[in-house]
């Protein structure tokens, strides 16, 4: 069981970045971003190549949510899904996918308060 993952070092630009803008740490972005790729219902490609990112552990990324990522990741899937499998390829590929997403629903709000609001109305009951 694997409970480190790295981003690639394109995700972990983004992060930074995002980081700088809105003072949220790394691991509260790839929440958010996470969330903002099992939105989209299209399956996630699970393999990353570059691992020369961010370095996360697993309790640091998931926290007390970890048995609600694996469960909506494998609701995603359509299939149970194994630890292995959820953590780091699949939460990976999710994060790799939505940090894009966040991203750019940070570009279009302009400023961290006004993205914040815009995911609590794309993502109900959050908040």
């Amino acid at each position: 069981m694997n409970f480190r993952l790295r981003t690639s070092k394109k995700t972990a630009d983004k992060l930074k970045n995002l980081q700088d803008k809105t003072r949220m740490t790394p691991n509260i972005l790839s929440r958010y971003a996470v969330v903002l790729s099992l939105r989209n219902p299209e399956a996630v490609i699970n393999f990353v190549r570059d691992t020369s990112g961010l370095e996360f552990n697993r309790t640091t990324l998931t926290g007390s949510y970890d048995f609600l990522f694996k469960s909506l990741i494998a609701q995603h899937t359509q299939r149970e899904i194994t630890d292995d499998e959820y953590f780091p390829d699949l939460f990976n590929a999710h994060l790799e996918r939505g940090i894009s997403l966040l991203e750019n629903e940070y570009d279009y709000a302009g400023n961290q308060e006004k993205m914040i609001i815009n995911l609590m109305t794309k993502m109900p009951g959050v908040g």
